[in-house]
């Protein structure tokens, strides 16, 4: 019988418990930075119709390319989720008596068939949060400010690029960009920060645009600030837009004394094609991962178009990756992670039957409690307590079940006390 290759699919990962450990502390460093903020839990189906993902409300045609689609045994085309924002548009539309506004949260898998780079995979972990029913940039502020927040836990220096898609495409149209290019454009001006405005603007110019656009472009590029925006809002409706919510966006961040860590970046783009106003991203301040570990944005269109009403149905969302977070964290530090999540390792003696009995003492007083189950001697027992940073330890032998009562190590300090236990 042929041996049988052991490996993981390309873009997938096991995460070992020293790792797990890590991401699940991150999860829950989230979880409850999100319940803090009043979202609430929801769970969405990892399987969906490929109809629904595959819509314009959806990522647009650079995701598309990335879905995985598969069939069922009815034939039925369904695809894998590529984000959890779709689902969450999906859940509202379907669910009319949803009371606005409503704020969730949805930590998952999701899938995408694209390039494999440092923490980012084809199947990764999000975490999201999304607001529906707020049309006041105070759904941003709170976002951006909540993100602030959970990365402050985590020990992680970050700053929030933002910029509006309405105010860029508002310019685009005034440099005489058709609507058809806009977002084609758009998705050029997104690799600005990665190549450059030189290859950016040969870029554009392969894109059949006029050599005056271009060229107001290329002044775009080398000249943009709030007062140059300005310059020009009286003479495109949705550059004025965008922005006026910039500047009340701007007010919040101000008043809530956030500014310094949010930066207004007039050629952040988001290349998809979802977002309809206020955009960020997040990154590291220290540059020890180049791409964002958290973005998102606004996207008023998509809910009414799942409900075929075309309504606008203001929706702004944040997403969290887990995966490139744990290689942030994993960069910050040489160290494992310290501590443990054990409280007491019992070390049996020939003492298995006993050292149950006060393992389980301790767990109905909330302990969490390892016993030694692998006959391990006492001295590798004890090397094993101190590479799992295992601080307290239980040795139950003859003697002490004799006495009626068990001593407990403190492998840090070296001191024992002893605990009366009736046996």
């Amino acid at each position: 019988m042929k041996k049988m290759d052991y490996q993981n699919v390309k873009g997938t990962q096991d995460y070992l418990p020293e790792e797990e450990v890590i991401r699940r502390k991150v999860r829950r460093e989230l979880e409850d930075v999100f319940i803090l903020y009043g979202c609430k839990p929801l769970e969405t189906p990892i399987l969906n119709y490929t109809e629904l993902l595959a819509s314009k409300y959806g990522g647009g045609a650079e995701i598309l390319e990335e879905m995985y689609t598969l069939s069922d045994r009815g034939e039925r085309q369904l695809a894998l989720r590529y984000d959890l924002t779709i689902p969450f548009a999906k859940v509202v539309a379907m669910n009319p008596s949803i009371k606005l506004p409503f704020k969730r949260y949805e930590m998952g898998k999701v899938f995408r068939d694209g390039p494999i780079k440092a923490g980012r995979f084809r199947e990764f972990t999000q975490c999201d949060v999304d607001i529906a029913g707020v049309d006041s940039q105070v759904a941003e502020a709170e976002l951006m400010m909540m993100a602030l927040d959970a990365f402050k836990r985590l020990n992680l220096q970050v700053v929030i690029q933002y910029n509006n898609r309405k105010m860029l495409a508002g310019m685009l149209k005034l440099f005489g960009v058709s609507v058809e290019k806009i977002n084609k454009v758009i998705l050029i001006l997104d690799k600005l920060e990665k190549v450059g405005a030189e290859a950016v603007v040969k870029e554009l110019s392969n894109e059949h645009l006029s050599p005056k656009t271009v060229q107001q472009i290329q002044q775009f590029l080398n000249e943009a600030n709030i007062s140059y925006l300005e310059s020009f809002a009286d003479r495109e409706e949705g550059l004025k837009e965008g922005l006026d919510e910039l500047k009340e966006l701007q007010g919040y961040l101000t008043y809530l004394g956030i500014e310094g860590n949010c930066e207004f970046n007039p050629f952040l783009a988001r290349g998809l094609e979802i977002y309809t106003g206020t955009i960020y991203e997040v990154f590291l301040a220290n540059q020890s991962i180049k791409s964002s570990i958290g973005s998102g944005g606004r996207y008023d269109q998509a809910i009414g178009g799942l409900m075929g009403t075309n309504e606008n149905i203001s929706t702004i969302g944040i997403s969290f990756g887990l995966d490139v977070i744990y290689t942030a964290i994993r960069l910050s530090t040489d160290e494992k992670e310290k501590g443990s999540n054990v409280d007491y390792y019992i070390i049996p003696m020939t003492k298995k039957k006993e050292a149950l009995l006060v393992a389980k003492s301790l767990r109905d007083k909330g302990y969490s409690v390892e016993v030694e189950l692998g006959n391990k001697k006492v001295g590798k027992a004890l090397d094993k307590a101190n590479k799992e940073n295992i601080q307290n330890v239980i040795i139950i032998g003859e003697n002490e079940v004799e006495k009626n009562e068990y001593k407990i190590k403190d492998m840090v300090t070296g001191e024992e006390k002893a605990e009366p236990f009736s046996f």
